[in-house]
């Protein structure tokens, strides 16, 4: 069984940085996307960033230019740098790693870690 260990989270100023990392144990196959969701209090959850095994990203339109997914494949992780936060920021962050649904064929798998908080205030 895959399980997903996050750390990094904090508390930071407004401008600020903020490095999430999180570990993957179990069997994982290179088929997963890696990534990152948040949920803010009161909100849905939201794609932040992700990447494929083959080092292809993407991120969500919010984060654009502040945020850097980066995976390590040998390791099995895949950490987050965050700069310039903003309030908005504010959310638990989750790991995530999934295949893809294809229709008639599979149904998407998720795998989730426990979460970690990012509070960007001042």
């Amino acid at each position: 069984q895959v399980q997903l260990v996050e750390s990094g989270g904090g508390l930071v100023r407004p401008g600020g940085s903020l490095r999430l990392s999180c570990v993957a144990s179990g069997s994982l196959s290179s088929d997963y996307i890696m990534g990152w969701y948040r949920q803010a209090f009161g909100k849905q959850r939201e794609l932040v960033a992700s990447a494929t095994f083959d080092g292809t990203t993407n991120y969500g339109n919010s984060v654009k230019g502040r945020f850097t997914i980066t995976r390590d494949n040998a390791n099995n992780t895949v950490s987050l740098q965050m700069n310039s936060l903003k309030s908005e920021d504010t959310a638990k962050y989750y790991c995530n790693a999934h295949d893809l649904d294809v229709r008639g064929v599979k149904v998407r798998t998720d795998f989730w870690g426990q979460g970690t908080r990012v509070t960007v205030s001042s």
